[in-house]
């Protein structure tokens, strides 16, 4: 048994990165492609995405949404 809690690992490959977001791989290409997505790198020849950088998209994705109050109106 480890001392140390479970953490989420810091890289991410594209298919570990949509599984997170509930995504499919396919979106997180055409973000990519599109320059809208979470910010990513190349790692060697794989594309890689930082835990803090999903979290981060997500925290602005959630920011930009319209206010359920608003959206009735």
């Amino acid at each position: 048994m480890s001392d140390h809690p479970a953490r989420e690992p810091e890289l991410f490959t594209i298919t570990e990165a949509a599984e997170l977001l509930r995504a499919p791989v396919a979106t997180l290409r055409y973000w990519r492609h599109l320059g809208t997505g979470p910010r990513s790198f190349r790692l060697g020849r794989r594309v890689v995405y930082r835990y803090d950088d999903l979290r981060n998209w997500v925290d602005a994705q959630h920011g930009q949404a319209a206010p359920a109050s608003d959206a009735r109106r």
